[in-house]
């Protein structure tokens, strides 16, 4: 669950919608994840199932350097077998309560050896929100100096790659770049014309 969002206030959302929630079960867990099953009374009345992922907050990061190149990362993705291009971003599954920025400065600095000296919100996002509680921040790093990166083991196949701002974006209309958050947080931080 996110920092900002509680089980009450999403429990009290949940009944003012019209929702009953008649039991709920945790299905699975592991350190990144858990799925919750909820069986429930829809308003129209009818019974279901919701099953529902649970994952902690994440943060991710557009670094855009003092000539106005910007950094993605490419890295396998396991579940649907590709190489994607990637704003970096992640979670951190071993602490709790971690301020959005600092999780955003760690993340950076451990996928891409980038130090942003510059770090501006840029709005937040959901990952998922039909199965998931998932809540992502959204950030613009300037500033960048560049040093070694700290990847974590499951993270060794990660390449960082900088291209100008024009090729990342025909990137984008290519359809080279699929990632759905990597292209939200672009959507934010250019909707807020901080780029």
């Amino acid at each position: 669950m996110s920092q900002d969002d509680t089980s009450a206030e999403v429990q009290k959302a949940r009944e003012k919608a019209g929702f009953q929630i008649l039991s709920s079960r945790l299905a699975y867990k592991n350190p990144w994840t858990a799925v919750r099953e909820d069986i429930i009374i829809h308003p129209s009345g009818k019974k279901g199932l919701y099953g529902v992922v649970e994952r902690g907050t994440f943060a991710v990061i557009m670094p855009v350097h003092a000539n106005g190149d910007v950094s993605l990362i490419q890295q396998f993705r396991y579940p649907i077998g590709k190489r994607l291009w990637e704003f970096p971003m992640g979670m951190w599954e071993t602490k709790d309560n971690v301020k959005a920025e600092e999780l955003a400065l760690g993340e950076l600095r451990e996928e891409t050896g980038l130090i942003a000296n510059e770090l501006i919100p840029a709005g937040t996002l959901y990952q998922g929100a039909g199965y998931s509680t998932q809540k992502g921040y959204v950030f613009l790093a300037r500033d960048l100096v560049r040093g070694e990166a700290e990847r974590e083991e499951t993270e060794s196949d990660i390449t960082v790659h900088d291209m100008p701002l024009d090729v990342f974006e025909d990137m984008i209309k290519k359809g080279e770049i699929t990632c759905m958050v990597t292209i939200a947080a672009f959507a934010q931080i250019r909707a807020r014309g901080l780029i």
